[in-house]
């Protein structure tokens, strides 16, 4: 951003050109009243000389001053970086995209060179190519520490995380404190027997000593998984009991919405439920001090390129939630460039997504650390014990990148983002929004009210654990569409027949092998499960399971998803969780769920088959505290029968498109259910209750 000093010295400048030639024309009126007086014309030749050379040093001092205000960006720098170093150039992005994916391994390993990877052994080759592309390998050979990489940008210029609670005030934590706190944590870990590719998992909140954990883990060569305090035991064991996790870290209490919460009862389910696993409260391990550890180092345990660095979970939507292994080096080129290049995240910027520990925007935005920035931390509900909380965290804390789920930003833009206009927002240079597809109008909103401020939207996933589609600091924002496809991701739109398609709505894939493709799923040993989640629809090309356009711009727009994934709040979640926890009531004969969303409204609806009275509070109740916040109804529908499919599948999808307003026809073929007529109830309901 260019300052108020900026454009007035920019003035001054031009005055001084002004003056420069009044003096010009002052001499041509003084020295030119004789043409033919020689000495005057010599004078006048002197005095024009003395003008230009007076006007050429003050030019080029204001150029110098300019120039001195005006900082590249990453993408400027990397632009720079390619013409020097590998003699290239590109007329535009476009072209600069498509060469990052037709040389896939020219382009990453510039990227390796441009934010100085350390290699603790090199690779012998960047991409080896297979017949199947789930078994692509990436830098055969390479050992990588990511911890290693973060602990490199250990200054005593800035801290390392900046911290605040509903029951903390703000709190910088030095890299020092951090360093101690991870050798501290890692010795706990040694004790209890953890080696390098054991599974710690973490049942934690947004907290410095939850970073901490992580660091110490991956210093082990250790594999991390974690999920949010919100989550019931019942979910918790659905995700964790597939791990056989080594250690499991907690937090046994936490506040929210001014509420504490004691969840001891539930920590015990899972000491009963995981086998074999020690435990580590980090309730008692929340103090962080500079003073020197005297008698232990930390470890950075270097581990293959391809070695798990954490395992993230799907929504569960058809049963268990796929756990989905992420490669160690994997993630560290990829966050580098998506942040650092895509966001410009830069050394010293103080970066903030508000998350919980379980949605991969927690892990993307712990990887800021790699770019030499402050990792902001809020642990707490975000309109508590007010709604601005979070933007005046963002205003004392001075952040350069605010993140949050697009529906955050919908609620406020709703509100004019009343109760900020005080507070001081010049650093801010991105606001990110990611979680499901931000409306026209909310961009708009947040374009008006910050000005000097980048409004980006991402699209990835759990799945990539980072954003294919993205931000580009260089080009314009449309509202409604998200800027470019992202360096080194393969990303298209197809039809039903296979085809890339522009200007038309489709499936999103990604039609080569990519850098970010999950190096597997846990348990998976064939990789069954990986070809049927991803490779179902279209043989050897990655499809997403969204439904997007790619506008000839080389913009996109995000429908939804294609599948019955529910997106709720910007967490995936599975309808299988919610039928579980049900399927213990013995008041419940059955229950269909159904989530509808559009620009300005998210309704999660429940449609429940039952013989007598229910208590909607006390069903509420059950799967607040069984699955987590997200997954409670905000309406509970008594139907007389749940649509089936021949093969005895709930008909969700059809039926979330009757009550979005499209005709049975389009909608579904009956022929298709075991119990056609259950359906009719659904159309009725449908048009008396019409969602808009």
């Amino acid at each position: 951003m260019l300052g108020n000093s900026f454009y007035k010295e920019v003035t001054l400048f031009l005055m001084h050109i002004h003056n420069t030639f009044i003096v010009i024309r002052n001499q041509l009126c003084v020295n030119f009243k004789s043409y033919f007086d020689i000495v005057k014309v010599w004078y006048f030749v002197r005095v024009i000389k003395g003008c230009l050379n007076l006007f050429e040093l003050k030019l080029f001092t204001y150029i110098r001053i300019m120039m001195s205000k005006i900082k590249l960006s990453n993408y400027q720098r990397y632009i720079q970086f390619l013409q020097q170093e590998n003699q290239l150039s590109f007329s535009d992005y476009h072209e600069l995209h498509t060469w990052s994916v037709t040389h896939q391994a020219a382009f990453w390993e510039s990227i390796c060179q441009f934010f100085t990877i350390s290699f603790d052994k090199p690779y012998l080759s960047v991409i080896s190519l297979s017949e199947n592309p789930w078994e692509t390998t990436w830098f055969t050979g390479a050992e990588i520490s990511y911890a290693k990489h973060i602990f490199s940008q250990f200054s005593n210029d800035r801290p390392a995380l900046i911290y605040q609670s509903e029951t903390n005030p703000l709190t910088e934590i030095s890299w020092k404190a951090l360093y101690n706190k991870t050798v501290q944590i890692q010795q706990q870990l040694l004790a209890l027997g953890v080696q390098k590719g054991d599974c710690v998992a973490a049942y934690c909140v947004n907290a410095p000593e939850t970073i901490a954990a992580f660091l110490a883990v991956n210093g082990l060569g250790a594999v991390w998984s974690s999920c949010s305090t919100d989550f019931g035991s019942d979910a918790v064991l659905d995700r964790f009991s597939q791990l056989q996790s080594k250690v499991l870290f907690v937090h046994s209490r936490y506040t929210y919405k001014g509420k504490q919460f004691d969840i001891s009862h539930r920590v015990a389910a899972l000491q009963e439920g995981l086998v074999n696993c020690g435990f580590i409260d980090l309730s008692e391990l929340n103090s962080f001090g500079d003073s020197d550890i005297d008698d232990y180092e930390i470890h950075l345990t270097p581990v293959s390129f391809s070695d798990p660095i954490w395992v993230l979970f799907s929504s569960g939507t058809t049963g268990k939630p796929k756990a989905i292994v992420h490669g160690t080096g994997a993630m560290i080129l990829e966050h580098q460039k998506a942040l650092g290049i895509h966001q410009d995240v830069c050394e010293g910027d103080r970066y903030f997504w508000n998350s919980t520990t379980g949605w991969m925007m927690w892990n993307y935005a712990l990887s800021s650390l790699l770019c030499g920035a402050t990792l902001c931390l809020y642990n707490g509900a975000p309109n508590h014990p007010k709604e601005s909380t979070l933007w005046d965290f963002a205003h004392q804390a001075r952040i350069n990148h605010f993140g949050h789920g697009a529906v955050y930003f919908q609620h406020h833009a709703d509100r004019s983002f009343s109760g900020i206009e005080t507070l001081d927002f010049q650093h801010l240079k991105t606001i990110g929004s990611t979680g499901s597809p931000m409306s026209a109008d909310t961009c708009r909103s947040l374009q008006h009210h910050f000005p000097n401020t980048q409004v980006i939207s991402l699209s990835g996933g759990t799945d990539v654990c980072t954003a294919f589609i993205g931000g580009h600091p260089e080009m314009k924002v449309i509202p409604g569409k998200i800027q470019c496809k992202m360096l080194g991701a393969p990303v298209e739109v197809w039809n039903t027949l296979g085809d890339k398609v522009i200007n038309q709505a489709g499936e999103l894939v990604l039609s080569k092998p990519f850098l970010s493709m999950p190096i597997g799923l846990w348990g998976d040993q064939d990789n069954r499960l990986m070809q049927a989640s991803y490779y179902g629809m279209y043989p050897q090309v990655w499809n997403h399971g969204d439904w997007a356009t790619e506008n000839d711009s080389g913009s996109f727009v995000i429908h939804g998803r294609s599948d019955a994934t529910l997106n709720r709040k910007g967490v995936r979640i599975g309808t299988a969780e919610i039928y579980n926890s049900l399927n213990t009531r013995k008041d419940l004969k059955d229950g269909l769920v159904i989530h509808l969303t559009n620009d300005k409204q998210d309704y999660l609806l429940l449609f429940v088959v039952a013989q007598a009275e229910i208590n909607e509070n006390e069903i509420r109740a059950q799967l607040r505290e069984q699955c987590s916040p997200r997954h409670v109804p905000d309406l509970i529908i008594r139907a007389p029968d749940i649509p089936y499919t021949l093969s005895g599948k709930k008909v969700e999808i059809p039926v979330k498109r009757l009550l979005m307003g499209i005709p049975q026809s389009d909608a579904l073929s009956t022929d298709s259910l075991r119990n056609p007529d259950s359906i009719k109830w659904f159309v009725d309901y449908a048009k008396s209750n019409p969602f808009t």
